[in-house]
């Protein structure tokens, strides 16, 4: 009996080898063609992935995307093209360790170093002495509220940031509401490794598939774009470092939500209202308090977490609403 289960076991450590390496799998053509038309810059040694196009000519306004946890800039594709009929440029990023850009491991990923980035792209496109409309979603909220910080502080280097538009994002630790998944490999605890090595399709699809509508849910060739640019560079790897945001953010609150609450440029937030990760009404009830000044795009009651995803026309007609406004 014990001579068998040694056979057994002899067997399974090469299949187990074989599925921990599997490849990432192809891009689709729509996914490659996004990266066929982005660039690469280097950040102190780091390949950063990102998308600059050209819209209205003449125009002075540009915009800024910052994308959300654990997708890429491939989040704004549906808006993509009426955003370019409103701004001259169009700027998006995958921050370190999403979509295609270089995701090192070990490393200490920290909102810090990613709004040091966005600057860093900026500097690169020669941008950084223009006025900045920053539009954020989910994880790029946080980063857009570090680079707010930085834009108070006015420091030489920093962007001059016009507007702020935010989207469905846990900006208050306190009404964030993180899946299962997270919570367990943002403690960085011994399971972490292991569960990162063992994610799967399977596994990615059913945990970020709730966070959608129930009428807007992505279809599985979405679902395999999204997987396909995390598994990227294996992106699945390092997604217990990447989730370490969750820790920051309730660490530097003060930081992070002092700044949306003290400084005196237009802001808006873009809101799915059966978003699970920050539910209504509580989200809405703190952040009107919090920012009385700021005004509020509520979607229809059945958009949820990916609001630029699931509606794009309305997040597009929200934003461009904000943004004529003033």
């Amino acid at each position: 009996m014990r001579e068998w289960w040694v056979q057994v076991g002899l067997l399974a450590v090469p299949l187990l080898a074989a599925y921990l390496h599997i490849p990432p799998p192809q891009l689709s053509p729509a996914l490659q063609s996004w990266k066929s038309s982005g660039k690469f810059f280097t950040y102190k040694g780091m390949r950063i992935f990102y998308q600059d196009s050209v819209g209205v000519v003449g125009s002075p306004e540009i915009v800024v995307l910052l994308h959300g946890f654990p997708t890429s800039s491939y989040d704004w594709y549906k808006i993509w093209e009426g955003l370019t009929l409103r701004f001259h440029r169009v700027i998006a990023l995958d921050f370190l360790g999403f979509g295609f850009s270089d995701k090192p491991r070990p490393h200490h990923y920290s909102i810090f170093e990613q709004a040091s980035i966005v600057e860093a792209l900026l500097r690169h496109l020669g941008l950084q002495n223009r006025r900045i409309n920053l539009l954020s979603h989910d994880y790029g909220d946080i980063v857009a509220q570090e680079l707010l910080y930085r834009f108070k502080q006015n420091r030489s280097g920093r962007l001059t940031i016009k507007s702020l538009c935010l989207s469905n994002g846990g900006i208050f630790p306190e009404t964030h509401r993180p899946l299962l998944l997270q919570k367990l490999l943002k403690d960085g605890g011994v399971l972490s490794p292991i569960l990162t090595r063992l994610m799967n399709f399977f596994v990615f699809s059913r945990g970020l598939t709730p966070v959608f509508g129930p009428y807007t849910r992505p279809s599985e060739n979405e679902l395999w774009d999204m997987w396909a640019g995390m598994r990227t560079n294996d992106g699945n790897l390092v997604i217990d470092s990447l989730l370490q945001y969750i820790n920051q953010r309730k660490k530097f609150r003060r930081r992070w939500v002092g700044a949306l609450a003290s400084v005196n440029i237009p802001i808006h937030f873009i809101y799915g209202p059966l978003d699970p990760v920050n539910p209504y009404p509580e989200f809405m009830e703190l952040y009107r308090k919090t920012l009385p000044r700021s005004t509020v795009s509520i979607l229809d009651d059945h958009i949820s977490h990916y609001p630029q995803l699931e509606d794009p026309m309305g997040f597009l007609n929200a934003y461009m609403g904000f943004i004529n406004s003033f």
